[in-house]
């Protein structure tokens, strides 16, 4: 790959060694995605304070650990249906004009990406992705900036596989540590987001375990980055001083773990509604996020608490503020404002980013879990005076239980809420209620549609658990004949021209016929530029040649690449020793896929 002497260093560095290559790519998508949280934060609070407080006078307060919002002196909430249907316009336009698979929440999109398409995402659906949320949610809409910030993360891992030329894996890899950097950089929460890279992909429990280094290494640099700009407060403050001690109270947690879960079942159950009414419905899909909009902003009119990210009020929750949470023009009870809550933020989400709006659903899927705790938290304390003397651990469990039910993430969404909140001392509750929510929830009822149950169902590992066909297919099989070699005394410019024209990633050497010896790109790459014509490929060869026989069964093969890290072994007579062919793992998977009748993925192993 030529480019600058930076460029040409790293990918000489990213071709040397595993952990020279994760860390490279988990820092360069690390400073990513801290700088693309910072920038779309920054636009949120931009269009928000122009739009939605520009035209109703109305700023949705915002959680302990950001800038405070601006005060709401006379807001008129009769506008906020005005507002929401001009962001919805200008973000319908934004996307189909430019990208509509930038639609929805990005999460989603980006985990498509991950199973279905190579880990492949167009370099301009982030930034389409980034400015239609922003007015999405700036104008009111109901919806989160997880989705985005993931999506700009998890486009930036594409990216570079497409720069530094990386394996199919590779990039795929690449994407699942953007999404869980770009999340974990947004919620100050960077160990969870690293679990969330290797977590969110599946939804029956299964891990991305290859995803976990680079992501560990991508979410602290891009938390670091945007805690430095906004302040290292975790998101919901450090005011939760509850400490559980009674093992009594584990029943009222697995309670509400039950009930989450079901509530869970109805947020997702209504938001494909939505978005199956808005998929066939004879309007224009560039209207179709103003009239979601619309929705959204009409309930907003009497109960403010729906609108945009929801966070603030989420605080006042966690603070024991209740009375900061009462509707506009409804005189009704405290208990019955609550509770309508729940389903209202379920509809003005699922008609904000089910319509085609541009916003994410984690955040809106913690509110409603927050909802659900403070109202099982008043049901609570009437029926068992003191057990819970405070909503917070129930607003707290309430918001774990009902995301890792719809986005089956039980383990990353507990250590996530934990670190947005600064409290480590509701582990057990939360454990209790977030295991019974999860399983009540069921798989069926991800919020995350690309989600496949496990790794032996994902298109991205078709061909590894695929042992006893591969035992049954041989070598002789599956081999390209049409091998290009050369001889040792070939320069090793010539062949990096030959390797570039081509694509190849290794060459045999040859002499008289027979194999002795082979030459990949990074063996070229280490060569200095300036002595590339006057260097042959027998001093740079590797001589400890691994190869493989016509005779010899594709897992034998298949084994021997992945033991000793190699993507392509050269075929050799057993009797002669001389060159009869190569085999690459994408060889591999293309003899698998004609066994099965199946159509060729490429290089999916």
């Amino acid at each position: 790959m030529d480019g600058s002497p930076l460029t040409r260093w790293l990918n000489g560095v990213i071709q040397r060694s595993y952990l020279g290559k994760w860390t490279v790519l988990g820092s360069l998508i690390g400073l990513i995605a801290g700088l693309g949280a910072v920038a779309f934060y920054l636009s949120i609070q931009v269009v928000t304070n122009a739009m939605l407080g520009g035209i109703t006078g109305f700023y949705p307060p915002n959680p302990a650990g950001e800038m405070p919002a601006l005060a709401s002196l006379h807001p008129d909430f009769l506008l906020l249906p005005l507002s929401t249907v001009i962001g919805g316009i200008i973000a319908g336009v934004i996307v189909y004009s430019l990208a509509p698979e930038a639609e929805g929440h990005g999460t989603d999109e980006a985990i498509a990406a991950f199973h279905n398409r190579d880990g492949k995402i167009r370099r301009r659906v982030p930034l389409v992705k980034a400015v239609a949320s922003a007015f999405t949610i700036g104008s009111g809409g109901s919806g989160g900036r997880e989705g985005p910030t993931a999506q700009i993360a998890a486009g930036f891992g594409s990216f570079i596989g497409d720069l530094f030329g990386l394996s199919v894996r590779d990039r795929r890899i690449a994407v699942a540590v953007g999404i869980g950097a770009g999340i974990g950089s947004i919620f100050k929460s960077p160990f969870g987001g690293a679990i969330l890279s290797a977590e969110i992909l599946y939804s029956g429990g299964d891990f991305e375990v290859e995803a976990l280094l680079p992501a560990f290494i991508a979410s602290t640099i891009g938390y670091i980055i945007f805690a430095s700009f906004t302040g290292f407060v975790p998101m919901f403050g450090n005011s939760v001083t509850y400490v559980f001690t009674q093992p009594r109270n584990l029943l009222i947690y697995a309670a509400l773990g039950l009930v989450c879960g079901l509530v869970g079942r109805l947020h997702t159950t209504v938001f494909y509604a939505v978005k199956r009414l808005f998929g066939s419905m004879p309007v224009s899909k560039f209207l179709r996020p103003a009239i979601g909009g619309a929705v959204a902003g009409v309930i907003g009119i009497f109960f403010p608490q729906v609108v945009g990210l929801g966070y603030g009020f989420l605080q006042y929750l966690i603070d024991g503020k209740l009375g900061l949470v009462s509707p506009n023009f409804i005189p009704i009870p405290l208990v019955a404002t609550l509770i309508l809550l729940i389903p209202l933020k379920i509809v003005a989400t699922a008609f904000t980013v089910g319509s085609g709006g541009s916003a994410g659903v984690f955040a809106p899927s913690l509110v409603i879990g927050g909802f659900v705790g403070v109202t099982f938290w008043t049901a609570a304390n009437a029926l068992v005076p003191g057990w819970i003397p405070i909503p917070a651990p129930l607003v707290i469990v309430g918001m774990m239980a009902l995301f890792a039910g719809v986005g089956r993430a039980p383990i990353a969404v507990i250590l996530m809420v934990s670190e947005m909140t600064g409290t480590l001392t509701l582990l057990a509750p939360s454990m209790v209620a977030v295991v019974i929510a999860y399983y009540v929830t069921g798989s069926k009822y991800t919020i995350y549609r690309s989600q496949v149950l496990m790794r032996s169902e994902s298109p991205a590992h078709r061909g590894e658990y695929s042992v006893p066909l591969l035992t049954k297919i041989f070598v002789a099989d599956a081999l390209n004949p049409n091998v290009v070699s050369m001889s040792p005394e070939y320069s090793a410019q010539g062949a990096y021209q030959t390797m570039m024209e081509k694509g190849f990633r290794g060459i045999p050497v040859t002499e008289s016929g027979k194999v002795v010896g082979m030459v990949t790109m990074s063996d070229l790459l280490r060569v200095p530029r300036e002595k590339m014509e006057s260097t042959q490929l027998g001093s740079i060869m590797t001589r400890n040649l691994l190869t493989a026989h016509p005779d010899e069964t594709l897992i034998d093969v298949l084994n021997r690449m992945t033991i000793h890290g190699v993507g392509r072994l050269p075929v050799v007579s057993k009797e002669s020793g001389h060159l009869m062919g190569i085999i690459t793992r994408t060889d591999v998977i293309k003899a698998y896929d004609r066994a099965v009748g199946a159509p060729s993925t490429g290089d999916t192993a």
